[in-house]
């Protein structure tokens, strides 16, 4: 595919101008990115409409370099004057940083130059009923589940974005990402009795997303399922993760083996890279070229290819997630990772990543546990990215005899991540949802703060 096929040409235009301004003004490199961007959103609550709004933002973020100083600034306007006095501001920044020895742009020989079509955006904008009816049908649905006394509310929103990069080494390119989202949160039982759930879905397209009505369905029985919750028993116990929480773990991952991090000396995986981390036969999967995917882009933002990587294979760790400054900083070769907004340098992040399923079903993970725990919510950010020492707050249902028992809540979930992933055991019904995803996880030998 041509670098010019999946973009508004004007944007590289602006950029183009912008980059002369910054050269002319002294810049010895620069790169410039554009974000156009449209979002609708609905609200309602017990079927009345509590908002509709629009909105739509040009964001032009420009990054100089002065020797191995760099600077970054953004601006809404896009008037000749005001890209001159952005120029001249962002110089002016530059010339009063500290040196950055790892700072700058990519040789041209690193650059992207052709990329593939991921249609990953949507054409069709959804008009504001449609919007309407998708909350409404999912909300109509959650409160139609007996036992649900009350709602929080529903939404619906789209979102589309046209992404432009262009820099002083020759990059120039574009591409456009959608989104589509429905969603509620409802409450079972009463007084101080009550209790609170929710369920939503997201994709590029409209016509992938979920059915509203069984999104509200499933809301509805996942909030109804926690009434009467009990206090889990204090003690070392199976821990299985319902997929949305359980993604949890692999972003802990992707932060581990960020290249900053790392060569920060701030990761519990710092010194691991070729090693044995997680268990023989467990493969992590990144690929940003994913058809549809929630996550997927063609290039980095720094205009580097991006590819498809296997983060974990057969439970061995084999690779950073590096931007350019990370990867010099690190003395390795950069691997498409960087990531930016308009108004910071790149840094480096995942793009659609996930646990390659087991080969057994959920059922089975359950089915020798005598007693455990199974988490479908969790609190807090109690992870140290330095320790691996894991501990948060989770609710969720107490295992009994490989069988689920009653509802818990009020309990702490802890451990060590090293051991934890070691100690994990996948199924087999993964699904593609939130852009970082899991089977359902067993972890082995994890402790609960109860009663």
């Amino acid at each position: 595919m041509s670098p010019r096929d999946s973009h508004d040409p004007a944007h590289l235009d602006v950029l183009d101008d912008l980059l002369t301004r910054a050269r002319k003004a002294g810049a010895d490199a620069a790169d410039a990115v554009f974000v156009d961007s449209t979002a609708v959103s609905h609200a309602q609550r017990l079927g009345n409409v509590e908002q509709l709004e629009r909105s739509e933002e040009q964001d032009l973020g420009l990054r100089v370099f002065v020797g191995k100083r760099q600077a970054c600034v953004s601006s809404s306007d896009l008037s000749p004057q005001a890209l001159d006095e952005l120029a001249t501001r962002a110089l002016a920044m530059a010339n009063n940083v500290p040196e950055d020895p790892y700072c700058g742009l990519a040789s041209p020989d690193q650059l992207a130059t052709d990329w593939p079509k991921l249609d990953s955006c949507d054409p069709e904008e959804p008009s504001a009923d449609t919007l309407i009816e998708r909350a409404r049908a999912c909300e109509k649905a959650a409160r139609a589940v007996e036992g649900i006394s009350n709602s929080e509310g529903a939404e619906a929103g789209w979102s589309q974005a046209r992404i432009a990069l262009a820099a002083s080494n020759g990059f120039r390119g574009g591409y456009a990402v959608s989104s589509h989202s429905v969603g509620c949160a409802v409450l079972a039982g009463d007084g101080t009795a009550m209790e609170r759930d929710y369920a939503f879905h997201r994709a590029v397209y409209g016509n992938d997303l979920e059915d509203p009505a069984t999104v509200g369905t499933r809301a509805g029985q996942n909030t109804v399922r926690r009434l009467n919750p009990r206090r889990a028993k204090t003690g070392r116990y199976p821990v299985i993760f319902h997929p949305r929480v359980g993604n949890g773990l692999l972003r802990s991952l992707a932060g581990a083996i960020s290249g900053p991090a790392v060569a920060r000396g701030t990761s519990f995986l710092k010194d691991r890279m070729g090693e044995q981390i997680f268990a023989p036969g467990l493969n992590v999967i990144e690929d940003p070229h994913v058809h549809r995917g929630l996550k997927s882009a063609p290039f980095d933002a720094e205009g580097l290819p991006r590819r498809r990587n296997v983060v974990i294979e057969d439970g061995v760790l084999t690779t950073w997630f590096l931007s350019l400054s990370s990867a010099r900083q690190l003395g390795l070769a950069p691997t498409g990772h960087a990531s930016r907004g308009t108004s910071a340098p790149p840094g480096p992040s995942p793009s659609n990543m996930w646990l390659e399923p087991g080969k057994t079903d959920a059922e089975a993970l359950f089915a020798d546990v005598e007693e455990g725990f199974y988490v479908t919510e969790m609190m807090g950010m109690g992870v140290n990215q330095v320790t691996g020492d894991y501990s948060r707050g989770a609710a969720g249902f107490w295992i009994e005899n490989g069988q689920i028992a009653y509802p818990v809540s009020e309990v702490t979930v802890a451990g060590n991540l090293k051991e934890m992933f070691l100690n994990m055991t996948p199924a087999s019904d993964l699904e593609f949802r939130y852009g970082i995803d899991v089977p359902h996880l067993r972890v082995d030998g994890m402790t609960l703060a109860g009663e």
